[in-house]
């Protein structure tokens, strides 16, 4: 009987995870996807797909993801600057990380201010490297300062694509999970 109930919970385990796994996929090539196409500067959802990734999948594949979506998207695409590359990636880890603490703390609120903070992480780690790492701005105060204000136009963008597409991520995930709730509910109604 017991041998019977873990060979399930193992069946289940391996379901699940090849679940999770195949979600990604669909993520990833959701992320490679809106990246390639003709799209405006810095509106892309791989900020808003690690934040998702770190609130309902597991830590290792929350963290594969938005890497592995841009890194398919660059091959496309073209890179860059290794220190701007890092830079960039480093803030989409970190997205994956406020997802791991929204996971304890998900409400409308904290996923909206989990999606600006993601935004400003990205505007403040990204526009730091390029006026550290390339010889456009002058190393002072001031250009430091105007390295961030020329960056400002690609910050609206960056706040209103990872608004958006956590609003279309994290919306329809609930959704989903309320229609199943219901069907599942009117199944089992129907069966008693």
């Amino acid at each position: 009987m017991q041998k019977t109930i873990a060979n399930e919970e193992l069946n289940i385990s391996i379901k699940g995870k090849i679940l999770e796994i195949a979600f990604a996929v669909i993520f990833i090539l959701i992320g490679v996807s809106f990246r390639l196409l003709p799209h405006l500067p810095n509106f892309a959802p791989i900020a808003a797909l690690a934040l998702f990734a770190g609130v309902y999948l597991s830590k290792k594949i929350a963290i594969i993801l938005p890497l592995a979506a841009m890194v398919i998207s660059d091959i496309f695409i073209g890179s860059y600057e290794p220190k701007l590359m890092a830079a960039v990636y480093g803030s989409f880890i970190l997205c994956v990380f406020l997802g791991f603490w929204l996971k304890e703390h998900k409400k409308w609120q904290t996923v909206l201010g989990s999606s600006v903070l993601g935004a400003l992480i990205f505007f403040l780690l990204t526009n730091f490297s390029v006026w550290a790492f390339t010889p456009w701005y002058a190393k002072s105060i001031p250009g430091l300062i105007q390295c961030y204000y020329m960056g400002l136009p690609f910050f609206r963008n960056t706040l209103l694509g990872d608004l958006f597409y956590a609003a279309v991520f994290f919306g329809s995930y609930e959704l989903i999970q309320v229609w199943i709730a219901k069907k599942f509910k009117a199944i089992s109604a129907i069966t008693v």
